[in-house]
């Protein structure tokens, strides 16, 4: 079988195919954790990658937005990440550093930790799972039908999966075959990242010329009172933006020597590249998310310049929006349309990504009539209610998915309160380590009555005494109960009675048991 795409009208599996119930293409971050949530669920999912070992070759991306460490402290992970990396506030709007250290979160901070680290992390907790993975080939085409998706590899082997999920970067193949859509804007800048030696030393830190921007430093660092000490070994890091824009061909060690001789008159003897990479501000995202039972997460859905450094954080959080829905539908818990939700809810989020990264790339360029409007803007978000509004978007906690209209707490991220309980203390975020959702009862013990989900929502009783605030909104009313969904987003507020609940438990958890 090598059809690229398109249907077969058949429900048998081939000669030497092997089943699982969700096929994942690539092992990044997005789709490792994509294969832990669907592991955590019980779900029978393979990954297929085409590195042969789960070493990344250089460090790549360079941190973790404070969500996206709720997301991780949420299933119990966080500390193998905060451990190993440096705290910082990392979040920002072209150039404008934004403190976050006053939001209402157990971490009001980001994490600088290399790509390369966050993988291998990410890896050891999936290792801990049943999850399959298929090395060393990648998908390179596949057939779907009303049943399932025959998915060919370039191994010759054969898989059949219920869903095929298309984490496969921004070219992704999957994406392609699939018939999807991906409309944006062509890149107007380049640059080239790169990890080498260099037998003159450069002047480490940031530096602006009428080329753009560029920065040297090395992989090795610490990070005190905010400031970034670089140790005095290890190979340089390189970020150096092109005179104009690259080809897609891959980047060679010459194309980085004419790039820093331009920029810096020098290529300060560079030699000996560990890896070198061309990235852009190309900005395109999928039309949909979902063709029947082929999905897209990560940069196979959206791609954007990474100023802000929120691609990764991104497809991270897209793995956990839809890891428990795709977990419901195929264990015949929910509905498939239960799957629409997905790109109903994070479409909109990477669109905002895209328009915000759109913004800074405009504000990044050195003409004077960009460089007076980055210092408007500087300006403007030095003040109080802008910082807030801006930090809340870059890091992460300011996301609402439109639930419609209710409480303020609706479709946005369940704060990690500090419970009493009949059990004893309890974090909120540690009972979701599992990945269940959760009815937390604040009124009167015994008042909610969810027995035909029982098997499937957590129900605790639970006091707390302090106040509920939210990143850039402030103090709200304390709610009565909560309904939160495995991915830590509130689906149901009560305010002293039980109404809507019976709807949103059916919406989100499938049609009440049957005794």
């Amino acid at each position: 079988m090598r059809r690229i795409g398109g249907d077969r009208n058949r429900t048998g599996r081939g000669v030497g195919m092997s089943g699982h119930a969700v096929v994942i293409a690539g092992a990044g971050p997005t789709g490792l954790m994509l294969a832990g949530e669907l592991a955590l669920a019980g779900v029978n999912v393979a990954v297929v990658e085409r590195r042969a070992s789960p070493e990344l070759a250089g460090a790549r991306a360079g941190g973790l937005h404070a969500r996206t460490i709720e997301v991780l402290d949420q299933r119990g992970i966080a500390e193998r990440f905060l451990s190993q990396g440096q705290l910082a506030q990392v979040a920002g709007f072209a150039g404008t550093r934004l403190d976050i250290s006053d939001f209402p979160t157990r971490h009001p901070y980001g994490l600088g930790l290399w790509q390369n680290h966050i993988e291998r992390i990410l890896a050891g907790w999936v290792d801990e799972q049943a999850v399959t993975f298929y090395r060393g080939c990648d998908v390179i085409g596949f057939a779907q039908d009303d049943t399932g998706v025959d998915v060919a590899l370039s191994d010759g082997r054969s898989l059949r999966a219920e869903y095929l999920v298309g984490c496969d970067g921004g070219r992704s193949l999957v994406r392609k075959a699939a018939g999807i859509e991906f409309p944006g804007w062509d890149a107007t800048t380049s640059s080239l990242i790169a990890e080498v030696e260099m037998t003159e030393m450069p002047s480490l830190g940031i530096h602006r010329n009428a080329l753009g921007v560029h920065s040297f430093g090395r992989l090795e660092y610490e990070i005190r009172d905010g400031e970034i000490i670089y140790k005095d070994t290890g190979p340089i890091r390189v970020m150096v933006t092109e005179a104009q824009v690259g080809p897609a061909s891959e980047p060679s060690l010459s194309d980085l020597s004419q790039a820093l001789i331009a920029a810096h008159g020098t290529d300060y003897g560079v030699h000996s590249p560990t890896w070198i990479s061309r990235f852009t501000d190309t900005t395109r995202q999928a039309a949909a998310y979902r063709e029947r039972r082929v999905l897209l997460a990560g940069d196979a859905a959206h791609v954007h310049s990474p100023v802000g450094g929120q691609g990764l954080n991104t497809g991270v959080q897209d793995a956990v929006n839809l890891g428990w829905k795709l977990a419901q539908v195929v264990h015949r818990v929910s509905p498939d349309s239960l799957l629409d939700s997905y790109h109903a809810e994070r479409h909109p989020i990477a669109a905002r990504v895209l328009r915000n990264t759109m913004a800074q790339v405009a504000l990044h360029r050195t003409d004077e009539r960009s460089k007076a409007m980055s210092e408007a803007m500087s300006e403007l978000l030095r003040m109080d209610e802008p910082r807030k509004r801006y930090a809340a978007m870059m890091s992460g906690l300011g996301i609402h998915y439109d639930f419609g209209q209710g409480h303020p707490l609706l479709g946005r991220r369940m704060p990690d309160l500090d419970l009493v309980t009949a059990d004893g203390p309890l974090r909120v975020y540690a009972l979701l380590h599992r990945a269940r959702p959760l009815l937390l009862n604040l009124g009167l013990p015994g008042s909610l009555d969810i027995a035909p989900w029982a098997e499937r929502v957590q129900s605790i009783d639970a006091v707390y005494e302090g106040e509920w605030e939210l990143p850039a909104l402030g103090t709200v009313a304390a709610p009565t109960a909560v309904l939160i969904r495995p991915d830590g987003y509130v689906a149901w507020v009560g305010e002293g009675t039980d109404l809507g609940l019976t709807v949103a438990l059916t919406t989100w958890f499938g049609l009440p048991a049957v005794a």
